[in-house]
């Protein structure tokens, strides 16, 4: 019984996780969208139109992306007050999924300042996940994994 009361506080985390790095990508291609794209081209890819399959699809690998995060996060930071546990979780998958968008940009495009950008928006959808999922851990929404069974 115990086990299935973790994995729904898991299912709770991804869910979390999902929805906060969902919005983070919403702000982020806002700001995109109004701001950034008329210096650089690299990051006009969604165009707002939400029927665009590109957009659903980008979303889509956000919000997964997001829920994957909130799973792992869970379990990673256990019932510890460590900062470097918290940051250590929001860099790996930030770094993860923006380097590979600097190595995408630099081999097609030569060009670096977007792709930065574009990483920098990465470590955000994930530090904003954290800061969703700390939250809700504190206002007893969520409970953190204890490794105890």
């Amino acid at each position: 019984m115990e086990m299935m009361a973790e994995r729904l506080e898991s299912l709770k985390a991804g869910l979390i996780g999902g929805l906060s790095a969902g919005l983070a990508f919403l702000i982020t291609t806002v700001v995109n969208g109004l701001l950034l794209n008329q210096y650089f081209s690299i990051l006009n890819i969604n165009q707002f139109q939400l029927i665009n399959l590109q957009f659903l699809l980008s979303a889509g690998i956000a919000g997964f992306s997001g829920f994957l995060f909130g799973v792992t996060y869970r379990y990673i930071i256990r019932v510890d007050k460590n900062p470097q546990l918290k940051s250590g979780a929001v860099f790996a998958f930030g770094l993860v999924r923006g380097l590979t968008q600097i190595e995408f940009g630099w081999n097609f495009n030569n060009t670096l300042l977007p792709v930065f950008i574009l990483a920098g928006e990465s470590i955000f959808w994930f530090a904003l996940a954290a800061i969703v999922l700390d939250t809700a851990i504190l206002l007893n929404w969520l409970k953190p994994f204890s490794s105890e069974f």
